[in-house]
């Protein structure tokens, strides 16, 4: 794989990177027909609705970590687009992934890409592992580096592109979505439904961007004004309006899965995952630094933007 691929082959790794700690999908009904659904569920009032988000909170906060299952369809705009399948487990507490991941997000822009890839997360940094035959052209190293923060300020237009959605990162906690959505003002109670065979209940709410950084503090504190205003007009460029956001929360009171819809000027961007095994191990370890390559240091050895490339 020549540099230029790698090139193309990052920008589509950020696209999902960016994406890939957002819980859901836009419309995630499971595959469950109308038919299935009861007529007339009993459905909870907001009071019991938010009682429910926050004990969900409570319980996924304290968990740190889970098993996963994720289905991510990204628009023609955002990398090369497609659809990716992510299995693995996730820490949130603190932040960390080790995933395998389908390669089909990468075949457009590098044919030769391996049909699945082991993707590390760990401190904002996302190693890839693109096997012992694309290391030939990288002096035998294997896995590919991408430091997020560095990315976002490559000088690259496409990576940039990729990178403008990058606050969603905050998301990778799914105990801070819950509480994100406890922000949403429409938050609702849709009813029962089972998920891989446990019984849940669904809610559902919507946050506008503006919305999602108020009731996130912790982000807001470390934003000025004028950062604050710079994001909001990055997010306008993309086209960004919100988010549609679902949960579906068990018995035992933890989120079955979590779905995120975005839709942008480019499209929609949908995610769904599925968590089990709360609390499960992850002992996720950075590759040795002589088996890595750093995409962001490329993309400054071979100059110009995405139209060169």
């Amino acid at each position: 794989m020549g540099k230029t691929a790698w090139k193309r082959a990052g920008v589509s790794l950020v696209a999902v990177a960016v994406v890939a700690g957002v819980a859901g999908c836009q419309d995630g009904d499971g595959g469950r027909k109308a038919a299935d659904a009861p007529a007339k569920p009993q459905l909870q009032t907001h009071e019991a609705v938010t009682k429910v988000i926050q004990a969900a909170y409570e319980k996924t906060s304290a968990a740190k970590s889970a098993k996963l299952k994720m289905t991510m369809t990204m628009p023609a705009g955002l990398g090369d687009g497609g659809t990716v399948e992510i299995t693995g487990v996730q820490s949130w507490n603190p932040g960390a992934m080790d995933i395998t991941m389908d390669g089909s997000v990468l075949k457009a822009g590098a044919p030769d890409a391996p049909e699945q890839m082991r993707m590390i997360m760990l401190d904002n940094v996302m190693y890839v592992d693109m096997g012992t035959e694309r290391a030939a052209g990288m002096d035998g190293k294997r896995w590919m580096k991408l430091d997020m923060s560095a990315a976002a300020k490559s000088g690259d237009e496409e990576l940039q592109k990729s990178m403008s959605n990058s606050f969603g990162q905050m998301n990778q906690d799914p105990a801070q979505q819950l509480a994100l959505l406890l922000e949403s003002p429409n938050l609702k109670h849709v009813g029962p439904e089972k998920i891989n065979g446990v019984e849940t209940q669904r809610y559902k709410g919507t946050l506008s961007v503006e919305q999602m950084l108020d009731a996130n503090k912790a982000k807001s504190a470390v934003l000025s004004e004028k950062e604050r205003k710079e994001l909001l007009a990055k997010v306008e460029k993309v086209g960004l309006k919100g988010y549609d956001t679902e949960v579906w929360v068990d018995a035992d009171g933890y989120p079955s899965r979590m779905a995120v819809g975005m839709t942008m000027g480019m499209g929609t961007v949908q995610l769904r995952v599925d968590y089990t095994d709360y609390s499960a191990k992850v002992a996720v370890q950075a590759p040795p630094a002589k088996d890595t390559f750093d995409l962001a240091e490329m993309l400054k050895g071979i100059g110009g933007g995405a139209g060169q490339a």
